[in-house]
Parts: structure tokens; C-alpha cells; sequence
């Protein structure tokens, strides 16, 4: 074969495939039906007639049998002799209360904002530009602050998909060094609220604008974070002073993360000796991304260090996710993913060197810098 051509199977003819490939929207838009209906959540218990779970969604029985069926048919949802519905691996990722729950990623980016940028790709392709600005007339996180819901789902969908990649991030990580994480752009804190569970000795702190951080109080709270409102410099500073490897006994979970509010295009909170950033550098272009990293550069102490949560784009042919991701970038943002040498390239800028890229286990990579 052509080092040129992709990798396919030679065993299903070419148009079959192409013909699968063409249809995988009909796929998507079924998972966000039944995601927006909440079907999973209705079966978790025993499977359930079309009947039953017509009266509990609302919905007419037999184009309600119909999505169902076609879900069925590609593992999502099975039926079984009696005619009754019921949950498989798949569809179990569609339950609310699921670990690592796609519903509500799968609301999110099979939704008003995404589909109809989607839908405009051609418009990106010839001039550029933003699709979503496009046919909004607005940035994507403009539209976020001017409508509540749809941000509060958004984050939703992000905390659902953070969920899913944590185990990977901290078994292939050592965070044990560090005095004091700041994760930077958090969202709900499920990142640095992992971390500081695994391990005792660190403390951290969630930093964001104040509308996501509003959203985040109730889960710190109940996670047992009871102090959402602390002094982020107080509890930073105290950390400094004291060194993990000197076993010093584990703080309580309340005393051990705090939230700061703030916009880092303007300025990061000071006193982390790490600073970590989960699927933000992608969210913007070359030059919004350094400005970002200079302002992670000022905040931390000389030997800091920064840490971020990528999908990597490889060379050549070979599948890739990031490939297709950063199409979706290309559609709802400026930004886009990046090779490990454009990362390098991004990182110097900003006054960084980049010393090692490790994979995890989930689609996301650990790309580690050092200031200088």
C-alpha cells in the first residue's frame, strides 16, 4: 500500500466504507436524542418496553421503537426477546449518575451551538473565519455568558469528559513534589479535587472566572472541599513552607482547596509551584495562548513548573482524534491542537522549555515545561 494512503481494512469495499463514513452523522444525532431524553437513566434498573419508556419520556411509541432499534443495531441499547429495552456498556455511558457520564458531552457537542457550526465548515474552509461567529454573530464565550444554561451545560458535558480521563492523567503522572497545584481554567475542579485525593500532602486551588465558579461551590462541598471561599494566597503561601517529602500529616480535605476568581488573559494567581491546564491551550490561537502562558509564567515561583493536558497530534497518516478535534476547533474557535514541536515552539515563547510529552492511557497527552 501507498505510505500516502491511510490505513483501511481491504476487506470491506471501498464505497461500503465511505458509505458508513457519510452516514456516522445519523449515529450522532440518535445519541443526542437519546442523551436529551434521558433514556439510559430510565433503564438502569431493568430493561423497559418501548411502551414504558414512551410514557416516561414523553414521546410517540413507535418512532421512539424506531430510534431505538437503529441504536441497537451499533451497541447502544439492545433488545431482547420480549421486546423490552435495555442498557449494554455503551448506552450505561449515557446514564447521568454514570462514571465518566458522556450525556451530557454528548448534549453539549451534538447540540444547537456545535451542530449548526458543523454545518458551516465550508464557510471556515474558504475564508477562515469562525463558523460559529459566523452564523452567532458572536464568539463562543461570549454566547456562554449571555446564556446561563447553555454554559452550565457545556460545563457539564467538560466535567463528564474530565471524569472519564482522571484515572489516566494520575496513574501517569507523579504529582507527589508539588506543594500547591493551581488549575488553571478548572471549570468544576474535578481535575485538581482528584489529584488532591491521591495525594494527601498537596493543596490546591481552582481558578476560573466567577459565573463557572458559582457552578463549582456545590461540588466542592460536597466532596468534602467545604472552603471554596478561602484565601488562595494565605493557603498558597502556607503550603511553601512546609515540603510533602518532609511528612508533614495530611490537611483536611477542607483546608486543602480553595477557588480564586479571575480571567487569566489578564492574570493567573500567584503562589502554585505547579500550574495545570486541561484542554485550554487549544481554545485559542497562537498568540492568545501565550499571553495566557506569560501570565502562568509570572504567577509562579522560579522553579515551577506547568503542566498541560493535550491531545497531540502525531505525524503521517494514522488515525488520529486530535486530527478531527481540531476541525472542531477550526468551527467553534480560533483555536486548533497542535504537533509536539508546534507546543515546543508555543512554549519557548512564553518563556518555558518543554522536557518530556507523556501519553496516558486516554486520547490526552502530559506535556511538562519548566520556566526559565
Amino acid at each position: 500500500m501507498n505510505s500516502l494512503e491511510p490505513s483501511i481494512s481491504t476487506d470491506v469495499p471501498a464505497s461500503d466504507v465511505m458509505l458508513q463514513m457519510i452516514s456516522g452523522f445519523w449515529v450522532s444525532r440518535a445519541i443526542h436524542a437519546a442523551a436529551k431524553l434521558g433514556i439510559a437513566d430510565y433503564l438502569k434498573e431493568q430493561p423497559k418496553t418501548v411502551e414504558e419508556i414512551a410514557t416516561s419520556t414523553d414521546t410517540h411509541v413507535p418512532s421512539l421503537y424506531r430510534l431505538l432499534r437503529a441504536l441497537a443495531s451499533v451497541g447502544i441499547f439492545a433488545e431482547d426477546d420480549n421486546h423490552r429495552f435495555g442498557l449494554t456498556p455503551l448506552a450505561a455511558t449515557l446514564q447521568t449518575d454514570f462514571p465518566g457520564s458522556m450525556r451530557f458531552f454528548a448534549i453539549s457537542q451534538l447540540g444547537q451551538e456545535h451542530y449548526l457550526s458543523w454545518d458551516n465548515l465550508l464557510h471556515s474552509i474558504k475564508t477562515g473565519e469562525i463558523a460559529f461567529d459566523h452564523i452567532a454573530g458572536m464568539s463562543l464565550y461570549d454566547h456562554y455568558l449571555k446564556n446561563s444554561e447553555a454554559s452550565k451545560l457545556f460545563n457539564c458535558g467538560m466535567t463528564s469528559l474530565t471524569a472519564s480521563i482522571l484515572e489516566a492523567i494520575i496513574c501517569s503522572y507523579d504529582f507527589s513534589a508539588f506543594n500547591t497545584i493551581v488549575d488553571v481554567g478548572g471549570g468544576h475542579g474535578n481535575l485538581v479535587t482528584s489529584i488532591l485525593k491521591a495525594y494527601p500532602t498537596v493543596k490546591g486551588i481552582l481558578f476560573d472566572i466567577p459565573t463557572v465558579l458559582e457552578e463549582a461551590k456545590s461540588g466542592l462541598q460536597a466532596q468534602g472541599f467545604a472552603d471554596p471561599s478561602g484565601d488562595a494566597r494565605k493557603l498558597a503561601n502556607a503550603a511553601l513552607t512546609q515540603s510533602p517529602a518532609e511528612g508533614n500529616p495530611p490537611a483536611a480535605l477542607s483546608h486543602r482547596c480553595t477557588v480564586v476568581s479571575g480571567n487569566f488573559f489578564e492574570s493567573v494567581t500567584a503562589g502554585g509551584d505547579a500550574y495545570l491546564l486541561k484542554h485550554i491551550i487549544h481554545n485559542w490561537d497562537d498568540e492568545k495562548a501565550i499571553a495566557i502562558l506569560k501570565n502562568c509564567h509570572q504567577a509562579m515561583s522560579q522553579h515551577g513548573k506547568l503542566l498541560l493536558f493535550e491531545t497531540i497530534i502525531p505525524p503521517g497518516n494514522a488515525p488520529s482524534f486530535g486530527k478531527l478535534l481540531d476541525l472542531n476547533m477550526l468551527v467553534m474557535t480560533d483555536g486548533h491542537e497542535r504537533t509536539e514541536e508546534e507546543y515546543q515552539v508555543l512554549l519557548l515563547h512564553a518563556g518555558f522549555q518543554l522536557t518530556q510529552v507523556i501519553p496516558t492511557p486516554s486520547l490526552i497527552s502530559v506535556i511538562e515545561a519548566l520556566k526559565i
